[in-house]
């Protein structure tokens, strides 16, 4: 149901955030972030969906509209630092970097081979 949920947000013309909330709520998981990636050679935005005790799932956007997918492990405390601060008011977020977070995330898939 998740991939199938993946190939139809690629393949339709609407955001990637509207996208990612669809597949969440066709798959039983609640989006824990959807942020824009800086300075990333191949992707622009990442997001995470939450499945409780069965895990999370990571979904990029490359910058071609491209959408690579995986579960996330070993880099928790990433997802956690990056939710944290998505559920911080506008004004706090402004008041707070966390430009860094996508960036050491998608390095740490990259690391384990997940997001080549």
């Amino acid at each position: 149901m998740f991939e199938q949920s993946l190939s139809n947000l690629g393949s339709m013309n609407r955001p990637f955030s509207d996208g990612v909330e669809d597949a969440a709520e066709k798959t039983a998981g609640s989006v824990l972030f959807d942020v824009r990636v800086d300075g990333d050679r191949r992707f622009q935005r990442i997001a995470a969906i939450g499945y409780g005790a069965d895990g999370t799932v990571a979904i990029a956007m490359g910058k071609d509209g491209h959408l690579v997918s995986a579960s996330i492990d070993g880099g928790e405390a990433l997802v956690a630092e990056i939710a944290a601060w998505c559920s911080l008011s506008m004004a706090e977020q402004s008041s707070i970097s966390c430009n860094d977070a996508p960036a050491r995330l998608l390095a740490n898939l990259r690391t384990a081979g997940i997001f080549d």
